[in-house]
Parts: structure tokens; C-alpha cells; sequence
């Protein structure tokens, strides 16, 4: 009995490993096609490549599979018709990452509410839901890309040999096309908030006044 389990647990492993490196291969295989980008972005004062395609002002933003913190998969589809701001960030586990996250938290209620906030990064469903939970982000989605890295690849944003998006910041308006790009020079650094939030204030046909309540533009 011992030794006939001591095969399967062998075999068992032998065919986890079998399968994990074939992943990995396919990993690497699928990333060495993909359109790489030298020249935007610094990491301790050296450009690192992005993988993937980048989107411009004007385009019809792609549509991309992440999952959310039950590992229930979400999409940009899902959000048609509203504007919707995208906070990029390379791991909520980093200072400037979790100080963007929680500025972009607390702006929540001064936008109106035909306007959706997204955080995306490729940390894991559950560090993210831990993360939430210890920072009191609650009033934006925190989603994550570790799963197909299929936002990273389709907006060019995926960085090479690290597996973390780089910092940005989209804003994809109502008719799904994309309003605001900022690809942050440097990693290290903070996105322009005030600019990407007037930015999706002008998109917005309400704005807010009195703590919340809405009234239409004149």
C-alpha cells in the first residue's frame, strides 16, 4: 500500500511539473511574438521593453478579459456605454502603487455616477481582496490580469522578463473609444491625477454637487 502510493505521488508530481513547464513554454513562446516597446518607460533610470500592442488617442479600445477578487472574469464589454477610467499599476504591494490606488478610492465620490473606476494590476485575486480589505478600498473595482495577462498584451503595458504592468492611466469614453492615454515615464513615479480626472469630468454629462446629489450640465 506505502509503495503504491509513493508511485502515485511520484507520478502525480511528474506530471505537475510536466504540465507547468509546458505553461511556462507556452508563456514564453506566446511573449517572444508579441510587439515589443523599448523606449517609454524607465525602471532605476533603464528602459525596460513592453510587451504587446499600444493603443492610441482615438482608437477603439480593445476589449480584455481580467478577473476580479473570486477569480470571476470581467470585462471592458461589460461596462458599455459608461466612461470608464483605468488605473494601471504594477503591484499594490508598493508604495506609489498603493498611494494611486487610494487617491483614485477617495476621487470616487467626487464623479458622477455613470462613471466607472477600475484598478488593474497583476497581483493575485487574493492579495488584492487582502489588500482592499486592509486599506478600505471600496469604491472602485480592484481587478487582476495575472490569470491571461490579456489587458497587459493588448495594451501594450505587459513588461518583459518582470510580469507587472507598468504604470498607467486610460480613460475609454461611452462610445468605447479611447479619450486619455498616460503611459508614466518612469515607473517610480505618479500618474497626473488632476489631469486624468478633469479629463473624464468633461466626458460626463452630470456633474456632482451637494455631497453626491447630480444635476445636468446647462
Amino acid at each position: 500500500m506505502k509503495l503504491s502510493y509513493l508511485l502515485f505521488t511520484f507520478s502525480l508530481t511528474l506530471s505537475l511539473n510536466s504540465l507547468a513547464t509546458n505553461i511556462t513554454s507556452a508563456t514564453s513562446l506566446q511573449q517572444s511574438n508579441l510587439q515589443q516597446t523599448t523606449d517609454l518607460v524607465k525602471a532605476n533610470n533603464k528602459f525596460v521593453t513592453l510587451l504587446g500592442t499600444q493603443i492610441d488617442v482615438g482608437q477603439k479600445a480593445p476589449n480584455f478579459k481580467v478577473v476580479n477578487e473570486s477569480f470571476a472574469p470581467v470585462m471592458l464589454n461589460d461596462f458599455s456605454g459608461k466612461n470608464v477610467l483605468i488605473s494601471v499599476v504594477p503591484s499594490l504591494d508598493t508604495g506609489v502603487c498603493s498611494l494611486q490606488t487610494k487617491r483614485f478610492n477617495e476621487e470616487v465620490v467626487n464623479l458622477p455616477e455613470d462613471i466607472v473606476m477600475l484598478t488593474i494590476s497583476n497581483d493575485l485575486p487574493f492579495a488584492q481582496k487582502r489588500f482592499c480589505k486592509t486599506e478600505n478600498i471600496d469604491k472602485l473595482q480592484v481587478l487582476s490580469d495575472s490569470v491571461w495577462r490579456d489587458f497587459g498584451i493588448k495594451y501594450g503595458l505587459l513588461i518583459k522578463d518582470m510580469g507587472l504592468l507598468t504604470r498607467a492611466i486610460f480613460i475609454i469614453d461611452s462610445s468605447g473609444k479611447v479619450a486619455y492615454k498616460e503611459i508614466v515615464a518612469n515607473i517610480s513615479k505618479h500618474p497626473n491625477y488632476e489631469l486624468a480626472l478633469s479629463t473624464i469630468k468633461a466626458l460626463s454629462p452630470t456633474e456632482v454637487i451637494n455631497k453626491g446629489a447630480l444635476t445636468k450640465k446647462k
